[in-house]
C-alpha cells in the first residue's frame, strides 16, 4: 500500500519534473527557497496535481508558505484535507 508520503513525493516529482527520484525526498526535504521548481507556477503545477490525484480542494485562503516549507509539512497538510473531506 503506497503511504500518502510516497504519494506526495511522487507528485511532487511529477508536477515540478524534479529529477530526484521518490527516496531522495526525505520529510525534512526542504522546499520553498530550495527547489527552484517550487516558484509561483510549480505551485500552481503542484497544487492542481495533488488535488487530482487525492481528490481534494485546496482554497486560496488555505494557501500559505508554511505548507510548502517541507515534505513532511506537505503530506501532513494533504492527510488533514483527506480526514477532513472523511469526516
Amino acid at each position: 500500500m503506497t503511504t500518502s508520503l510516497d504519494a506526495v513525493r511522487e507528485a511532487l516529482i511529477y508536477a515540478l519534473e524534479l529529477p530526484q527520484s521518490p527516496d531522495e525526498l526525505t520529510e525534512g526535504t526542504v522546499l520553498l527557497g530550495e527547489l527552484p521548481e517550487l516558484d509561483s507556477f510549480g505551485v500552481v503545477q503542484l497544487v492542481a496535481t495533488i488535488e487530482e490525484r487525492f481528490d481534494i480542494t485546496i482554497d486560496d485562503d488555505e494557501f500559505g508558505a508554511e505548507i510548502f516549507e517541507t515534505v513532511g509539512a506537505l503530506t501532513a497538510f494533504v492527510d488533514a484535507k483527506i480526514a477532513a473531506a472523511a469526516a
